[in-house]
């Protein structure tokens, strides 16, 4: 079990916890956790605050070392941390601060069907889906790419699937940055990053990942649901991968070579696992080019992945996926650093933001919100376990005034990989579920559901309630899972 934080801890709300920057000597900035009581107890008890304390020493760190309510330990970075730098005084970006799956995300599909529609054709559904899309450690797909059309992924992201007809042009609108962001240089990515990337665009992957079928059975907000297009009784869809194997190796290149950076620029930081350069460095650029090329693959991955379910869902019903209403509402990153505008002390300034296990919540009248949602705030997804609820939130003004337009991810986890297999032995997980709320899952493994099993995860509601709470994003929708497929 994890030491319990052992410094101090100031309540400044009911939402919002203080790690006073005289916690450490060395820290720039104070710790800001969002949080309610219910949650404190579970966070309390995880080493994850020292780690926002840790962050604080990041050279041009400006404002807060942030935590979202599904803060858990992880590298470097607690998941769940969101930090911005400034790189004109010194501000550096940092690998640990962005994860090793780089662009881990979720993407929300809605449809014309509602619960009636599904009912008798839900088992068929879940195992055509099992078995057409790839999932599991190591798995690779039919969708292949040549080292040329790796190269093309990696500058143009999503963009590279539609011109190969795995999607339409509208659903680049509604992914986050267009499906690709600008700046990614496929020449510094190494020979073993692309060799791992080359077939695993349209794969799940294996651990948290997930597709799931999903009825909305709660509307909070009924005009921003018109707006994204949701309604009670709805079937919709959530994706969630990332990179895969090549992100990975990207971020292991990186992780290792920065270790030098600490010396070279006099950096001085508690863990090494915080390893960086200054944003404006070879070194720095070079990991924000090659973070980026991952980053874009992510968005093909989750793109890929949407198509091959479309196709299932055509032969499952016998009707074209638009005559079935199977639209994108959104695709949003979960671990990525960006350059972003932001309010410093009354400031516009150009930021390196950090968001690991964090989700970008920009609100209404953002110029970087789709039109169609730009009165509504940009859609938030934020799912639960295979076992619970998942939200649609939007952004709020108040992520742009506190934590740089970002809030939660998901509900984070209360015990580790290890802990949850070893609470579930010799159960079955998959027939517990199906047993008491009816839901169909299929894995690859038995020890992935036990390592994803609902008392793995805090509770995703009371996540919710935080942020909703703190004015970082506000409800809209909660989807209840039918059928769920995991690697």
């Amino acid at each position: 079990m994890a030491q319990a934080w052992q410094g101090k801890l100031e309540k400044l709300d009911n939402f919002r916890w203080k790690i006073p920057s005289s916690y450490k000597p060395g820290m720039k900035v104070p710790g800001l956790i969002y949080a309610n009581e219910s949650l404190l107890p579970g966070i309390l008890n995880d080493k994850a605050l020292e780690q926002v304390a840790n962050v604080s020493f990041l050279p041009g760190i400006v404002k807060y070392s942030l935590a979202m309510p599904d803060i858990h330990w992880g590298y470097g970075f607690s998941i769940g941390g969101v930090a911005a730098t400034d790189p004109d005084i010194g501000g550096v970006i940092s690998p640990g601060g962005v994860g090793y799956d780089i662009n881990c995300g979720v993407r929300l599909v809605r449809s014309d069907l509602i619960l009636e529609d599904t009912k008798s054709r839900l088992e068929q559904l879940v195992n055509s889906l099992f078995n057409n899309i790839p999932s599991g450690v190591g798995s690779s797909g039919d969708i292949k790419a040549s080292a040329k059309e790796e190269e093309e992924i990696f500058l143009k992201g999503a963009g590279w699937a539609i011109k190969k007809g795995y999607g339409i042009k509208e659903d680049l609108e509604f992914t986050e940055d267009k499906g690709s962001i600008e700046g990614a240089d496929p020449s510094i990515v190494s020979k073993r990053a692309y060799e791992r990337g080359k077939d695993q665009s349209g794969t799940l992957g294996s651990g948290n990942h997930f597709l799931e079928i999903q009825v909305i059975d709660e509307i909070y907000d009924k005009k921003k649901a018109d707006v994204f297009g949701l309604f009670k009784g709805q079937i919709t869809m959530m994706i969630h991968s990332g990179s895969r194997g090549l992100g990975y190796q990207i971020c292991d290149d990186y992780v290792k070579s920065m270790a030098n950076c600490l010396s070279k620029y006099s950096i001085n930081v508690p863990d090494r696992q915080l390893a960086c350069a200054p944003v404006n460095s070879q070194e720095g650029k070079a990991y924000l080019a090659s973070m980026k090329c991952a980053a874009n693959y992510a968005w093909v991955n989750r793109q890929c992945l949407m198509y091959l379910a479309r196709n299932v869902f055509e032969k499952v019903f016998n009707k074209s996926w638009s005559s079935l209403g199977l639209k994108l509402v959104y695709d949003v990153a979960h671990n990525i650093a960006k350059m972003e505008k932001h309010k410093v002390d009354g400031k516009e300034k150009f930021l390196c933001v950090h968001r690991k296990g964090a989700t970008r919540a920009f609100p209404p009248g953002h110029p970087d919100i789709p039109d169609t949602y730009r009165e509504a705030g940009q859609p938030v997804i934020i799912p639960g376990d295979m076992g619970t609820v998942s939200y649609v939130l939007a952004g709020a003004i108040g992520s742009m005034e506190e934590t740089f337009g970002s809030t939660c991810h998901g509900a984070g986890r209360c015990l580790s990989r290890s802990s949850a297999i070893k609470a579930c032995a010799g159960r079955n997980i998959d027939r517990e579920l199906f047993n008491k709320s009816g839901i169909i899952i299929r894995a690859k493994t038995r020890s992935t559901l036990a390592e994803e099993a609902p008392e793995a995860y805090k509770d995703v509601s009371e996540v919710v309630d935080a942020v909703h709470g703190a004015g970082l994003s506000t409800k809209v929708a909660r989807m209840r899972p039918l059928g769920v497929i995991k690697g």
